[in-house]
């Protein structure tokens, strides 16, 4: 059915203004939406002065992955999840990787009816031990989300966000009382990057990732290291030292290593030696949890022990291949390990 035929359901978190025009209050942007209109990620639309979400209970994407592809490195590691995506965004990233979701109208994807319901039944069925959001930013579809991942806690499954972090602080903090773990991208340490690179905001992604740490949930960063846009070692030595002094020396965080997509293909992979020099200035400014991702076979896929130094999960790209934390704690030295451990 047409948007215009199908059953539609309120968004949460916008304001009525003079007229019918409404403000969306969801994310960084506050659209100003007219009547019949849509907001900037196309999914959020004006009708008669209310705004309705689009693509509620319609994923256009649905897959078992492991938790670690996510990346979640300290969250139940070597488990399933299955994950969800709708269409739109809030950012226009030219690198992104889902952009055949995150850069399309609902109208532009298959999308088949999920209720939250049926979608924990079949987390349940398939036997994962969580729920993903994820693909493009869930932000977006926050009404389903926040109703699946409620109905999840309460069947005994965890749930877990994966987000460009530019969602403004009050639907965050409700989400966050449904969440057991997010991820989050912080895509460059400059507002230049993000303008130029993501149309979009730096400074609502560090006040996100403050939030979080504050409300106590469990996170994890990952940083895509793009040749000649964010690559510039001295920001990355910012962005480190802001990590340790804002959220702690116990955040993992996670160089991921770019290959060219959708619009950004004039550029090549990252040097494996860049995401090398990466990490080292991670672990010198004193971070303790620094993995390379994308690399598979690399050294830096595992986790190690900030203090004996032995591995502590081996891993291979995606796959656990060996978890030495017992009841949270490095089995060889004893020393408390940050995470959500099963």
């Amino acid at each position: 059915p047409s948007f215009d035929q199908q059953a539609l359901t309120e968004a949460r978190y916008y304001v009525k203004m003079e007229g019918e025009t409404i403000q969306c209050q969801l994310c960084f942007r506050r659209c100003t939406i007219s009547e019949g209109q849509r907001g900037y990620c196309t999914v959020r639309a004006n009708k008669g002065g209310t705004l309705y979400t689009l693509v509620y209970a319609m994923p256009a994407a649905r897959q078992v992955d492991p938790v670690e592809k996510e990346p979640l490195l300290h969250f139940f590691p070597g488990t399933m999840t299955l994950c969800f995506g709708t269409a739109g965004c809030n950012f226009k990233c030219s690198f992104c990787h889902n952009w055949h979701l995150a850069a399309r109208t609902p109208e532009e994807v298959a999308a088949t009816p999920l209720s939250a319901e049926e979608a924990v039944n079949k987390a349940l069925e398939l036997g994962v031990q969580s729920i993903s959001f994820t693909y493009n930013e869930p932000t977006v579809f926050y009404e389903w989300a926040y109703d699946v991942a409620k109905l999840a806690q309460e069947r005994g499954l965890r749930t877990y966000f994966h987000t460009n972090g530019a969602i403004n602080p009050e639907p965050l903090r409700a989400l966050l009382k449904r969440l057991d773990a997010v991820a989050v991208d912080l895509k460059a340490f400059t507002a230049e990057f993000y303008q130029v690179t993501s149309f979009s905001e730096l400074e609502p992604v560090l006040t996100t990732l403050k939030i979080i740490k504050e409300e106590g949930v469990w996170f994890e960063i990952t940083n895509l290291v793009i040749p000649t846009l964010n690559d510039d070692m001295g920001k990355i030595r910012e962005m480190c030292i802001w990590v340790r002094d804002n959220l702690g020396k116990d955040v993992p965080l996670h160089f991921s290593r770019f290959f060219p997509a959708y619009k950004l293909t004039r550029l090549p992979p990252t040097p494996i030696e860049t995401l090398e020099q990466a990490r080292a200035i991670a672990l010198e400014v004193g971070l303790e949890y620094v993995t390379i991702g994308n690399v598979p076979g690399h050294e830096a896929n595992s986790t190690f022990c900030p203090n004996c130094g032995e591995t502590l999960i081996k891993r291979v790209h995606f796959s656990v291949l060996a978890n030495h934390i017992e009841g949270g704690k490095c089995k060889f030295c004893g020393h408390p390990i940050p995470g959500v451990w099963m």
